[in-house]
């Protein structure tokens, strides 16, 4: 079982450098306490993304931590020239000696796209063709390219750079249904879902399957994860107080868009307070000892084998967010790598 961080970077109660150095100053707690890695989503023209080039944050990221992983989750591909994304993945896994994953999509919100200037019914073939076009570039250092597609024209392009990671660095996907764990597990692509213990687990279970069809073994399956809003506290009293608050914040910067421009996000429509996201199973909160007992049966139920954790959301100032996390590390942590040990 690993952990790791999933982000918005949505904006919080400080001014935008204040919200910058926050997620810094926890990157480099993720980094001491063993956290694999850090996902951070890409969003624009909206408060739930306030870091809406991936690729400068991380930059900063990389500088301030010497083992955590980190990368987009996503970029959103049809925003990018593939060329240049491209070269800006090479320069990014360089600078962190290795240590960046890629998630790759297309973009949830039809709404920011159109903002690129970008037709929502066409971007999933473009997301395809960039897609094809990055992960041969990747493995092409010192060759050219050339391509003429429906989006996309190369003519004889030197690739003089390429990754750290050959033939590119770990692969991401977001992932809401088990229809689309086929080509996840053919291509040994990661995935996380935004969904409660029983769906997560049917896209679980079609994914382990799908790998021992391939006739590859458990031992070197990709991770299977799902993201929960997670609130460490004292006193559950106390972590349920902070959870309401911060969470009404972050709801409204998600639901921004949606209200300014009409229509609801597809496969990702959160509800309108904690009470109903707990409910849901999506967001947890409680001391120590309550967010033990709630992990040991959700994470068997999703049949996931990674955890992405929010932290930082919303209303939450540093020191909330610092001390739940620093609760999170040394008292419900531990119980899950001495189960692993166990197992």
């Amino acid at each position: 079982m690993r952990f790791g961080v999933f982000d918005h970077l949505d904006r919080g109660p400080g001014t935008l450098r204040e919200d910058f150095e926050h997620r810094l100053m926890l990157g480099e707690l993720y980094d001491r306490h063993g956290f694999y890695a850090y996902h951070q989503a890409e969003h624009h023209s909206t408060p739930l993304g306030a870091a809406s080039s991936p690729s400068l944050f991380l930059a900063a990221l990389a500088q301030r931590t010497k083992r955590l992983r980190f990368g987009p989750l996503v970029y959103t591909l049809p925003l990018y020239h593939p060329l240049r994304l491209f070269e800006e993945i090479c320069m990014l896994d360089h600078m962190s000696g290795g240590r960046l994953e890629i998630g790759v999509g297309r973009g949830i919100s039809p709404h920011e796209v159109r903002f690129y200037g970008l037709d929502p019914a066409t971007v999933q073939a473009q997301y395809i063709e960039a897609l094809g076009l990055i992960l041969k570039m990747l493995a092409s250092e010192g060759q050219e390219l050339t391509h003429h597609g429906e989006f996309y024209h190369f003519d004889a392009v030197p690739i003089t750079v390429g990754p750290v990671q050959a033939p590119h660095p770990p692969l991401w996907y977001g992932i809401a249904r088990p229809d689309g764990v086929p080509w996840c597990a053919e291509n040994q692509v990661n995935v996380v879902g935004n969904l409660p213990a029983g769906p997560m687990r049917a896209v679980a279970d079609r994914y382990r399957q799908e790998w021992s069809a391939l006739g590859r073994s458990e031992a070197t399956l990709p991770m299977i994860g799902t993201s929960r809003h997670l609130v460490v506290a004292e006193t559950d009293a106390e972590a349920l107080a902070l959870a309401r608050r911060a969470y009404l914040k972050w709801i409204e910067s998600f639901m921004y868009l949606w209200k300014l421009r009409g229509g609801i996000p597809p496969n990702a429509n959160f509800p309108p307070t904690w009470d109903d996201m707990a409910a849901r199973g999506q967001a947890f909160c409680g001391s120590p000892s309550t967010m033990r007992d709630i992990l040991a049966k959700d994470i068997p139920a999703s049949g996931i084998n990674y955890l992405l954790c929010r932290f930082a959301f919303g209303e939450m100032v540093p020191s909330e967010s610092k001390r739940s996390v620093e609760l999170f590390v040394r008292e419900v942590m531990p119980a899950f790598a001495r189960e692993a040990v166990a197992a």
